[in-house]
C-alpha cells in the first residue's frame, strides 16, 4: 500500500512507542517511604506523581536522583517487572554530596526528579542460574537480580559478606533464601569471605553465570577466585560504584570533528572537564569512568586512546570508536577526533 502524503507527513510526525511505561527521561515522584535499614543505611520508595505507569526495567538497573544540587545513580533493590513504585537504599557518604542530602532532607510526601531506570549490570538472559556476591552496600543491585531469578524461579547461591550491625536487606535475603533453589551464604570477616567465594565459586553447575558489586578489595577478591577456579571471563560479571585514583596522565590534544576546533588537554585534567569549558554539553555522572554516562564517539589510530574506565567492555575498548572522557585519555602529545 502507498501512504499518501497527508497519511504519511500525519504518521512522520507520530510518537510510536512511547507509552508512559516506557518514559526513561526526568520524571517528577513522591517520597513514599523513608525507612532507616541501618545507621548508616535508608531505604527510600518512590512513588509516581502522575498517575502514569512507572517504567519496568531489568535486575541490576540504577535511578539517577537528584539530591540537592546534585545528581547520584542509585540502585534499584526490586525485580523490576510492573513496578508501583521504586525502591533504592542509600548509604550516607558523610562528604555531604547526595546521599547526605537525603538522609537529612527526604522526607515521606516530599517531590524528587528522578531519571531512568538504566542498565548498566543487567542479567545474561540464557543463564541456567546465577553466584551473587555482595560486598555491604553492593547487596542493593545483587538483591534485584536476586528477586528476579525468584519471580522466574531460577536458581541463585548468594554470598553476602557484611560487618556485624551493617547489614542491609538481610532479612529480605533470609526470606527469599527458605525458597527451593536458593542459598544464602553469610560472611562477616575478610578470611570468611574468601573461604566462601572459594567454596561457591567450586559448586556452581555448568551455564552458572557470577554477578558482584561491593567494596573494591573484594571484588579482586571475587575476580581472583574466579579466574583461580578456571571461570572464563564471559560467566564473570561485576558492578563498581568508586573506581581506583588515577594517575595524571599525558597531555595531548582533541580536535572536535564538527568545527575543527583544537582543544589542549594538560596532564591532571580531563577530556571531559575541557569539552564542557568549550561549550560541549556532554552528559556526564560519576566521573570516575564507572557510569558510562560521559562515552563520547572518537576517531583515532590504533592505540591512541588511554581506556581507563571501568564501564566499556574490551571489545568496545578495542574498537577505538568510543570513550569515556571522564577518565580516558590520549597518550603523550596524540590527537583524538571528537565526533561532535
Amino acid at each position: 500500500m502507498t501512504l499518501t502524503d497527508p497519511i504519511a507527513g500525519e504518521l512522520a510526525g507520530h510518537r510510536f512507542h512511547l507509552h508512559p511505561a516506557y518514559e526513561t527521561g526526568r520524571r517528577t515522584v513522591r517520597v513514599h517511604e523513608v525507612r532507616p535499614l541501618t545507621d548508616a543505611i535508608t531505604h527510600f520508595r518512590f512513588v509516581p506523581v502522575d498517575g502514569q505507569p512507572l517504567t519496568a526495567y531489568q535486575p541490576g538497573s540504577h535511578l539517577i536522583v537528584t539530591a540537592g544540587e546534585h545528581r547520584n545513580a542509585y540502585s534499584l533493590v526490586d525485580d523490576g517487572m510492573n513496578p508501583r513504585s521504586y525502591g533504592i537504599s542509600v548509604l550516607r557518604r558523610g562528604e555531604g554530596g547526595g546521599s547526605d542530602w537525603l538522609h537529612d532532607r527526604a522526607a515521606a510526601g516530599d517531590l524528587l526528579e528522578v531519571e531512568g531506570p538504566r542498565s548498566m549490570f543487567p542479567p545474561v538472559l540464557d543463564q541456567h542460574g546465577a553466584l551473587l556476591v555482595a560486598g555491604g552496600i553492593g547487596i542493593t543491585p545483587v538483591l534485584s537480580h536476586a528477586r528476579a531469578l525468584a519471580r522466574a524461579g531460577r536458581r541463585a547461591d548468594v554470598v553476602y559478606s557484611y560487618r556485624p550491625g551493617a547489614a542491609a536487606h538481610l532479612d529480605d535475603l533470609r526470606e527469599l533464601a527458605e525458597r527451593a533453589g536458593f542459598g544464602l551464604h553469610e560472611a562477616t570477616t575478610v578470611d570468611d569471605t574468601v573461604r566462601v567465594l572459594r567454596e561457591r565459586f567450586a559448586d556452581q553447575p555448568l551455564g552458572t553465570h557470577a554477578y558482584a558489586c561491593g567494596p573494591g578489595p573484594m571484588l579482586e577478591t571475587y575476580l581472583e577466585v574466579a579466574a583461580g577456579s578456571g571461570w572464563p571471563d564471559a560467566r564473570v560479571h561485576l558492578e563498581r560504584f568508586t573506581a581506583p585514583e588515577q594517575d595524571p596522565g599525558s597531555p595531548f590534544t582533541a580536535v572536535v570533528a564538527s568545527s575543527g576546533e583544537r582543544i589542549d588537554v594538560p596532564a591532571g585534567v580531563s577530556l571531559l572537564t575541557r569539552l564542557l569549558e568549550h561549550g560541549l554539553p556532554v552528559p556526564n555522572l560519576c566521573r570516575q569512568g564507572v557510569c558510562g554516562e560521559c562515552r563520547i564517539p572518537v576517531r583515532a589510530a590504533d592505540g591512541v586512546v588511554v581506556h581507563r574506565d571501568l564501564a566499556l567492555s574490551d571489545e568496545e575498548k578495542t574498537a577505538g570508536d568510543s570513550m569515556l572522557c571522564c577518565v580516558s585519555r590520549g597518550v603523550d602529545r596524540s590527537e583524538i577526533e571528537v565526533q561532535w
